[in-house]
């Protein structure tokens, strides 16, 4: 059986040397002037599956990465990426496909960063921005495309002159996401049109059933490099729940917020709504919030991302649209504000901090109606979760305070939907522009009616 020859000749006998040894990219192999761009990035040494995925990569073999988030898998494919494009030079030479935009985004700087002083030139192909502009950047045919797999089927079936028949790599980024996401048709297709003869990395945080049989359609014998087994959250996290009655979430978010202040949050809802109310209500209060969720145009999307990255925001509300792969070096608090429904997306969301060895809190909100999902994430990580001290009679003295910000925000937001405004987006007005389009939408076709 496959799985059990990789299991035993080419995963385990590399694994007792591979933590000790190699303690530079240069020791795995990289060649001199990706270790200067390496260097350049501040990554000083490997991470655990750089050091399993790089050397075997270079070989010239098929991987298949199971890593944690957070755990550096865009350097363990982007590196032998572009060793091997520095050995061949060649237009269209690496297809890197990707769940979310924002992810997409993400490692296309990666690739700039990485291939900046070699020249190497990317385009990202997602949704949400103009087709038109994509079929001129893929028409100059950058080294590597970053694609969500629907976007780049749609070029590949009406853009004249583009496909992928040169292509030597195929990366497919959080696998388990893509599939999860019902990509399986588009990714089908695209291997369809692609050359059988290339290399394919497959990078995944769990091995699921789909993630299983597209390693069966897509790779041929390929080394494993599995850095975590189990789920597991990184450990120097320290996560903590609250147990509380629903009525009062807001008060206890707003006094989590004062007692820790001075840290960046990172908040997860559940819908695109609540974000869009929580980040009103958060202002009202005179906090630096900023929104992220599926509504907001990609524009909007990316220039909530960079003020928050950027530091002029301190605490980013968001959906499950940002509880993967994104990068963002400096939160220090995660906030589940709205329990996951997939214990597995709790992971996803926790390891927004304490990334890359700094330390990081998460707590979790517990209502009366979440007890069991709670218990979930509890059996999922093998670990019972601490209280976080909380002084509810200082919580009860917000209360008035946070009722008149509730109400000021359920006004905001009927206003945002009533009037379909056409205002310049200043500085602060990230608001809920799914609200409005949805709105103006209903109205639109009402007309037509």
């Amino acid at each position: 059986m496959a799985a059990g020859e990789e299991d035993g000749s080419a995963a385990e006998p590399e694994q007792e040397p591979a933590v000790e040894e190699p303690r530079s990219f240069k020791d795995l192999g990289v060649t001199d002037v990706l270790c200067e761009a390496c260097d350049q990035l501040g990554w000083k040494v490997p991470t655990k599956i750089q050091i399993e995925a790089i050397p075997v990569a270079l070989q010239g073999r098929d991987v298949i990465g199971l890593a944690e988030t957070g755990s550096g898998k865009t350097g363990a494919f982007a590196l032998p990426i572009l060793q091997a494009l520095l050995e061949t030079p060649q237009r269209l030479f690496a297809l890197v496909l990707t769940p979310t935009r924002e992810l997409a985004f993400q490692i296309s700087e990666q690739f700039e960063a990485l291939g900046s002083s070699i020249g190497v030139q990317s385009t990202v192909i997602v949704g949400g921005i103009d087709t038109m502009s994509q079929s001129l950047a893929l028409a100059k045919k950058p080294h590597v495309i970053i694609a969500t797999p629907g976007r780049l089927v749609d070029h590949l079936e009406n853009t004249k002159g583009f496909n992928l028949r040169a292509l030597k790599f195929l990366v497919m980024d959080e696998a388990d996401r893509i599939l999860n996401m019902d990509f399986e048709t588009e990714v089908d297709k695209i291997l369809k049109v692609i050359p059988r003869d290339r290399k394919t990395f497959l990078f995944s945080a769990t091995m699921t059933k789909k993630v299983q049989k597209l390693q069966r359609a897509a790779l041929k014998n390929p080394v494993k490099c599995a850095v975590s087994s189990k789920y597991q959250t990184v450990e120097k996290l320290q996560q903590y729940y609250i147990f509380i009655p629903s009525k009062f979430k807001d008060s206890y978010l707003v006094y989590i917020l004062n007692e820790l202040a001075g840290n960046s949050f990172m908040i997860f809802c559940s819908t695109c709504n609540n974000t869009q109310r929580t980040a009103l209500l958060l202002r009202n209060l005179g906090f630096t919030a900023i929104p992220l969720h599926g509504q907001m145009s990609q524009n909007k999307r990316l220039g909530s991302l960079n003020k928050f990255k950027a530091k002029a925001r301190s605490i980013l509300l968001a959906t499950d649209v940002a509880s993967r792969g994104l990068d963002i070096p400096h939160v220090d608090v995660v906030i589940n504000f709205d329990i996951p429904t997939h214990s597995k997306d709790y992971i996803h969301r926790v390891g927004r901090t304490a990334r890359a060895g700094r330390s990081g809190k998460s707590i979790t909100f517990v209502t009366q109606y979440d007890v069991e999902l709670f218990q979930r994430i509890e059996h999922l990580i093998g670990k019972k979760l601490p209280a976080f001290p909380m002084q509810e009679e200082e919580v009860m003295m917000l209360t008035e305070r946070v009722a008149e910000a509730q109400r000021f925000a359920r006004m905001e937001l009927r206003e945002q939907g009533e009037k379909k405004r056409s205002r310049n987006d200043d500085d602060d007005t990230e608001e809920a522009i799914g609200v409005r389009n949805k709105v103006a939408g209903g109205k639109k076709k009402k007309r037509k009616a």
